[in-house]
């Protein structure tokens, strides 16, 4: 119920504030396990994409944002586990695995869970190499992923910015679900297969955001 009430209020503000333009949603599956993979350019596309989804997306949140002291600490705590965020300890070594294994843990229940192939924000508007970890992930986890567009949101809170600002040029498009079905009865080494799905959500990323890739 808090978090609907959230969710709500969230997204009345939202759409009053930016407009977002939002297209392809029935490319999400609305039961089951899914992986939501976008481009990365603002701290509000971790709001944004559950805002539009009709189901509750997780994402990985800093540990930071879950331990602050004082009343700033409470909300920020409060807010982040109400969102369904889950903290992970970037000072510990196992971080990206032990973040990986808490997404799982979120497929196994046929949850839906929303990752950052590129492991952190755009801060030049290029669209950096994906990390195999989101292949990982819709291979043992069986779940399909979704490739999500990202347009603008570095207008409303650039990197380095605390607050939003109101901007009405946000768009936000899901593409087509790619199932790692083949990768999986295809044959190849485990490692291949990884690298190949990866690149298969980044070029699905890239033709709807329209940036340009980032040199290797």
């Amino acid at each position: 119920m808090t978090y609907r009430l959230l969710r709500l209020i969230l997204s009345l503000i939202a759409y009053v504030a930016l407009r977002p333009q939002v297209s392809g949603l029935h490319n999400v599956p609305r039961r089951g396990p899914v992986i939501l993979a976008s481009n990365h350019l603002s701290f509000v596309d971790s709001i944004l994409i559950p805002l539009v989804v009709p189901r509750h997306v997780s994402f990985i949140a800093k540990a930071e944002y879950f331990t602050g002291r004082g009343i700033k600490g409470r909300i920020s705590k409060w807010f982040f586990t109400t969102m369904g965020n889950i903290p992970v300890d970037r000072t510990d070594p196992r971080a990206g695995q032990r973040s990986l294994e808490d997404a799982l843990e979120v497929l196994d229940g046929g949850g839906a869970f929303g990752i950052y192939p590129e492991g952190t924000r755009s801060r030049d508007g290029l669209l950096r190499e994906g990390r195999t970890g989101v292949a990982w992930l819709a291979l043992a986890g069986h779940a399909p992923v979704v490739p999500v567009a990202l347009v603008g949101t570095d207008k409303v809170q650039p990197v380095g910015k605390r607050f939003p600002r109101p901007y009405r040029g946000v768009q936000i498009q899901f593409g087509a679900p790619i199932d790692p079905a083949r990768q999986l009865t295809a044959g190849v080494k485990p490692a291949q297969a990884r690298r190949e799905l990866t690149e298969q959500v980044m070029t699905s990323i890239q033709r709807m955001s329209g940036q340009e890739r980032a040199p290797r």
